[in-house]
């Protein structure tokens, strides 16, 4: 197998939890930089439409979405296990929260004057606003949460996980969790990006210790590779085989049906495909573009919508 290939920019927060993850999988991995905003050329060739960031490549397969990239790199290197048991069901449920719940709050807090001040530091103003309408595209004109609806649901939020580390060191036990990850990225933006803003951790100095731990975890080792890299690799390789998986047929849709796949609530740019594989957790599909070759574009079924395209 080839070393996976990490799609992504420094500033995300999504993609540093990947990073993070790669780091406590020691793993070797690719990194490839894109654009923080569209267009993204290079990365649209892979997925199709799909525009979110992270994005993971493993030869001409194509993992959308941190929730399925995690259990990817889960599969690749077990141990230290993402999901540990007993509590392997409640650090997802957690994880999920934090990718969602806390990530709205923390992101409505961190984008105030002070913050947007840190994040956009040097960055013209031709450039914040090209930024602010990227992501008023991707939320297809829903609202953003106002600042203190966030300020007091991030710091109700930062209070609960922190009584979750009264008796271990980390979210779920003594060793991390995917719930440690998924919580450990809006609070690395605030720290990080937002460093103006960091004064919100101070009421939780235990969380403070235990995101020392987290970073500590490093991101493992990465080499540069430019996005002609990661493409021609796609044109080299050939997907993985899907046709013995079991079909899980929740939508009425047959293999092989021309369909989509959209996020059901951020970055909605839908991605179409040749249905090849729908399991319990996955949706597969087959993709064909003259700078890839043929690619199989991976999604997870929780977030996602799956269509049949009308002939």
């Amino acid at each position: 197998m080839s070393q996976p290939i990490l799609h992504h920019y420094p500033t995300s927060p999504f993609a540093e939890k990947i990073r993070l993850i790669l780091g406590y999988k020691k793993l070797a991995w690719q990194s490839v930089i894109i654009p923080r905003i569209m267009p993204k050329p290079d990365l649209t060739a892979l997925t199709g439409g799909y525009r979110r960031t992270p994005v993971m490549q493993i030869g001409a397969d194509i993992y959308c979405d941190t929730a399925l990239i995690a259990d990817v790199l889960d599969k690749i290197a077990p141990v230290p296990s993402l999901y540990p048991s007993p509590v392997n069901g409640a650090s997802r449920i957690v994880a999920q929260w934090a990718d969602s719940q806390v990530f709205s709050a923390a992101m409505a807090y961190n984008f105030q004057p002070a913050g947007i001040a840190d994040v956009f530091a040097g960055v013209p103003e031709e450039g914040i606003q090209a930024f602010v309408a990227d992501r008023a595209a991707m939320r297809g004109g829903a609202p953003r949460m106002a600042v203190g609806e966030g300020t007091s649901t991030y710091k109700s939020q930062l209070r609960r996980l922190s009584d979750m580390l009264t008796e271990h060191a980390y979210l779920m036990g003594d060793l991390p969790s995917i719930a440690d990850f998924s919580a450990y990225h809006p609070m690395w933006f605030t720290l990080e990006r937002a460093p103006s803003l960091s004064g919100i951790l101070d009421a939780t100095p235990l969380l403070k210790d235990w995101m020392t731990r987290m970073k500590a975890i490093g991101h493992g080792s990465s080499e540069k590779m430019t996005a002609e890299q990661a493409l021609e690799v796609a044109h080299q390789a050939t997907p993985i085989d899907v046709a013995s998986l079991p079909f899980v047929n929740e939508h009425g849709i047959d293999l092989g049906s021309e369909v989509t796949i959209t996020a059901d609530n951020f970055g909605l740019e839908p991605t179409p495909g040749i249905l090849v594989a729908a399991t319990k957790t996955r949706l597969t599909l087959r993709r064909e573009d003259i700078r890839t070759g043929t690619v199989h574009v991976h999604f997870p079924r929780n977030g996602f919508i799956l269509k049949k395209v009308k002939s």
